[in-house]
């Protein structure tokens, strides 16, 4: 028998399962969108240097996690 056969067995007795489940899905999505959306307004409203790594990244890593959680959530699957 392969090694990879043996990988696929043992791999059938423990089954993936994810941080956030599919019933949480759209309200985790939907949460990090809005937290995106307040995150980018004060970006907004204070840009300097200081404020990028601060506000901005976490603002541009909400609004991407958000919009895949968010388009898992209602069926389009990407």
């Amino acid at each position: 028998m392969s090694a990879l056969h043996e990988v696929w067995e043992a791999a059938a007795g423990s089954p993936f399962k994810p941080i956030v489940g599919k019933n949480s899905q759209f309200f985790v999505g939907f949460s990090l969108l809005l937290i995106a959306l307040v995150l980018t307004g004060f970006f907004s409203l204070n840009r300097s240097i200081v404020s990028l790594p601060a506000i901005g990244i976490p603002a541009s890593l909400a609004f991407g996690f958000g919009a895949v959680y968010t388009i898992c959530a209602v069926g389009v699957y990407v």
